[in-house]
């Protein structure tokens, strides 16, 4: 599959789509929301964003999935990212494949994220050939643990995240898991 020609997935109200370079400033300005961030070590400088959207790009090309642009189908607008990437390194699940979304502040409450995320995840058990689909956060991220279970996820385990440093309120970190058998119960 990597090198592969990756599609456009279409949902009611929206295209997940390749990275386009006017992506870049909508991006820079959601990543350096300390609304957005907050879950998250640090907002990110206008570098940092830039190479994480070439990075979230590049894996389509890689592996055949990645994190895809989010577009309102209406208006064109950018609302930030859906899709699949590696599990980090050090963690439960590591060697797996997360689904995962980060929205700006101002699509937050529509249901966007679930709706971006169940077409992550049908690519990726329809497309790509996973079994099982992870996704982690910090224990306080009830938005995002909304969102996993509102997309069939179930949690699998909590752990203390090796890159979020001791004594912080983000270390402990919760696992939730789908399989594609679940996912085809649904």
């Amino acid at each position: 599959m990597p090198g592969a020609r990756v599609p456009e997935l279409l949902t009611e109200r929206l295209v997940l789509r390749r990275w386009r370079p006017e992506d870049r400033a909508p991006f820079a300005a959601m990543n350096a929301d300390a609304a957005v961030m907050e879950f998250l070590p640090a907002p990110l400088s206008r570098a940092q964003s830039d190479a994480l959207a070439e990075r979230a790009d590049g894996l389509f090309d890689a592996l055949g999935y990645g994190l895809w642009a989010l577009e309102l189908r209406a208006t064109g607008e950018f609302v930030g990212f859906t899709g699949l990437a590696p599990m980090p390194e050090g963690v439960p699940g590591a060697g797996g494949v997360e689904v995962g979304w980060r929205l700006a502040q101002p699509f937050w409450g529509r249901g966007l994220a679930t709706e971006a995320a169940r077409a992550a995840l049908r690519f990726g058990f329809e497309n790509a050939g996973l079994s099982e689909v992870n996704s982690i956060t910090a224990v306080i991220n009830v938005r995002s643990r909304a969102v996993m279970e509102r997309i069939g996820m179930r949690e699998a385990d909590r752990f203390e995240h090796p890159r979020v440093p001791e004594g912080s309120p983000l270390r402990p970190h919760v696992r939730y898991t789908v399989r594609e058998v679940e996912k085809s119960c649904k």
